[in-house]
C-alpha cells in the first residue's frame, strides 16, 4: 500500500472520529447500553409477534430491563396488479409502525417515532401458494419494521 494511500486512510478515520462519530457497539456506545437492557410491549397480534421477536433477536431479552419500548403495529394490503379476467395477481401490504423507547425507571420518553415500509406478494397460483406467500411477505414486512425500529433506537443517544 502506497503511502499516499494510508495516509488517506488515517485523515479519513480522523475527519469521521472528530464529527462526533461513535460505533454503536463501541465501548460507552447505545448498542451496548440497550443490549439486553429493553423490554418490548406485549403483542396482541401475530404481526405485532413478529416484530417483537425480531426486535429481541437484535436487542436481546431483558429480565430486569431498563427500558421499555412501547410499539404500535398497522398494517393494510393494496391490489396491485389485475389481469384481463379481472382477477388479482399481485398485492402489496404496506406496514406502519410506531415506537416510543422509554426509561423504565423515569418513565420519560428518551425517543419515539415512526416507520413504514411495504412488501408484495403473488397471487397467481393456488390459494395455498397464496396464503403462503401473503404470510411469507408479512413475515418479511415486520422485520423490516423492526429493523428500521431498532436502528432508530440504536441512533439515539440513552442515558
Amino acid at each position: 500500500m502506497s503511502l499516499f494511500k494510508r495516509i488517506s486512510i488515517l485523515l479519513a478515520s480522523l475527519a469521521v472520529t472528530a464529527c462526533g462519530f461513535a460505533p454503536v457497539y463501541g465501548t460507552g456506545g447505545t448498542g451496548t447500553k440497550l443490549q439486553n437492557q429493553v423490554e418490548v410491549s406485549e403483542p396482541d397480534t401475530l404481526n405485532g409477534y413478529l416484530l417483537t421477536r425480531r426486535i429481541e433477536e437484535r436487542l436481546g431479552r431483558s429480565g430486569d430491563p431498563s427500558y421499555k419500548l412501547d410499539v404500535a403495529v398497522r398494517t393494510r394490503q393494496e391490489n396491485l396488479a389485475v389481469d384481463t379476467e379481472g382477477s388479482i395477481t399481485r398485492y402489496n401490504i404496506l406496514g406502519y409502525a410506531d415506537f416510543s423507547l422509554i426509561n423504565a425507571k423515569s418513565g420519560g420518553v428518551i425517543a419515539s417515532g415512526s416507520v413504514d415500509n411495504f412488501t408484495g406478494y403473488s397471487a397467481a397460483g393456488t390459494t395455498v401458494a397464496t396464503l403462503a406467500a401473503e404470510r411469507d411477505a408479512q413475515k418479511r414486512l415486520m422485520v423490516l419494521l423492526a429493523d428500521q425500529i431498532t436502528t432508530r433506537v440504536l441512533s439515539t443517544d440513552v442515558p
